[in-house]
């Protein structure tokens, strides 16, 4: 047995079950008036952050923010949260932002895109240094069928949706997470917070991520029950058949 195949199997996995992380991605960008200058009209910031401003870090790795060629290094990395990235510039373009996840997490990376908005809809009107253009996307990570750790290490994190799990179903113990050290990548006093969207559809939207677990767990209730039924159903056939 390889390696790989030997880690597939040492990780146990809970099947029908589903959890969900709920992101929002974006930018922020301030006109810098009198000191713009041709290649500098603006300073922004790009980022991913939890949807309730909690600590990403106990899903995600880290991010890569791929820019334009123009810049220098335009392959950007950053370790841990919050995930985000500040520049000035005077032109808009498509960010790629590739997110990596905890080991236990997933092994696939995932791709979103970002396009960055330095300037107003209403471009006849004024610029202000001081109300900046905010531009965000909602979002929800899906990971089915997580790892038995995962699960345990995420089950009292707010950033995360979990499931219910069966009655009497015990996951494996995890040490005890600093409180403190959760809160040093939210996001709830960032400087920029006052500007961060409301997303009125987010509650909805996992009101309805609930509800699509429940009806999973429904299902995998009734295919137990099947399975009996078949079981019972062969044994009577073979005690019939005798």
């Amino acid at each position: 047995m390889s390696r790989a195949e030997d880690t597939e199997k040492k990780i146990k996995k809970l099947k029908d079950v589903e959890i969900s992380v709920p992101i929002v991605y974006g930018n922020i960008s301030f006109w810098l008036g009198k000191k713009a200058n041709e290649y500098q009209s603006h300073k922004w910031t790009v980022y991913v952050r939890g949807a309730t401003n909690e600590d990403l870090g106990v899903v995600i790795k880290r991010a890569v923010f791929q820019l334009h060629s123009s810049f220098n290094n335009p392959t950007r990395v950053v370790e841990s949260p919050p995930f985000e990235l500040s520049e000035a510039g005077w032109g808009e373009f498509e960010i790629a932002i590739t997110l990596y996840f905890q080991s236990d997490v997933c092994d696939k990376p995932m791709n979103l895109y970002h396009h960055l908005k330095l300037y107003p809809e209403d471009e006849s009107g004024p610029m202000s240094t001081k109300k900046p253009v905010v531009v965000e996307s909602y979002d929800e990570i899906v990971f089915p069928e997580p790892s038995e750790g995962f699960f345990a290490r995420v089950q009292s994190h707010p950033a995360v949706t979990l499931p219910r799990l069966p009655a009497g179903f015990t996951l494996p113990p995890v040490p005890v997470e600093d409180a403190s050290k959760r809160k040093r990548g939210d996001t709830k006093d960032h400087p920029l917070s006052q500007w961060f969207m409301n997303f009125s559809e987010a509650d909805e939207l996992l009101q309805l991520a609930a509800a699509r677990q429940q009806v999973q767990a429904h299902i995998a209730k009734l295919r137990r029950q099947i399975s009996l039924i078949d079981g019972q159903h062969q044994q009577l056939k073979s005690t019939s058949d005798q």
